[in-house]
């Protein structure tokens, strides 16, 4: 799911990038394009284990599908 355009699905590339300031910028696109998209939820906080773990967990949801948000992303009330 992202920020932009809703839900995108097949090819797909992510990036998990450091802000340095304590949070990460997910970001998605389709492999190839030259438009990129922000994970729902991203920025988010850098978990203890960093910005690869991070990632990874990113990586495990996407795959996963069904409209995939940034993990540990706050849900507003």
């Amino acid at each position: 799911m992202t920020v932009q355009v809703g839900v995108i699905t097949g090819d797909l590339t992510v990036t998990t990038t450091d802000q340095g300031d304590g949070t990460a910028r997910v970001s998605i696109q389709y492999t190839g394009a030259d438009e990129w998209y922000d994970l729902e939820g991203s920025p988010v906080p850098i978990p203890s284990g960093g910005v690869r773990f991070l990632h990874r967990a990113v990586l495990q949801a996407v795959r996963e599908g069904g409209a995939a948000e940034t993990p540990g992303a706050r849900t507003p009330p």
